[in-house]
């Protein structure tokens, strides 16, 4: 078994801070690449491709998964999309990339608030599960 699919198991949904918002209050460093009022977008510290950027909304407000998405949040996810594309022309992805949100345990999220990973750099399989 993969360590990202025993980490997704493993994972419970709550409301206690994940590392994302330890991230966004810089308790932890990362590689931003890219921020704004909304979303904070950096380099994912086990990459699966040769580009990988996590973009995060830097407040949750219960959009834990796509899943829980209420209509409030239209706005915060049509931006988070956005915003990949912007990281992308600014990654110099040209040929193409892919856009995941992982959801639940069976979709492999292991932290739960909702992120994109914008994947790049080389060709994507299909599928991709």
């Amino acid at each position: 078994m993969s360590s990202e699919k025993e980490a997704a198991l493993a994972a419970v949904p709550n409301d206690s801070p994940t590392i994302f918002d330890k991230i966004i209050n810089k308790e932890i460093p990362s590689t931003v690449v890219y921020e704004d009022e909304k979303v904070l977008a950096f380099r994912d510290i086990n990459p699966q491709a040769p580009t990988h950027i996590l973009i995060i909304p830097k407040v949750k407000d219960g959009l834990t998964g796509l899943s829980k998405a209420e209509e409030r949040h239209v706005e915060i996810l049509g931006h988070l999309l956005y915003v990949a594309k912007v990281i992308a022309k600014q990654e110099g992805l040209e040929d193409g990339y892919r856009v995941v949100i992982n959801d639940g345990p069976s979709g492999c999220q292991s932290v739960y608030h909702i992120h994109v990973h914008l994947l790049g750099g080389r060709q994507m399989n299909w599928p991709p599960g």
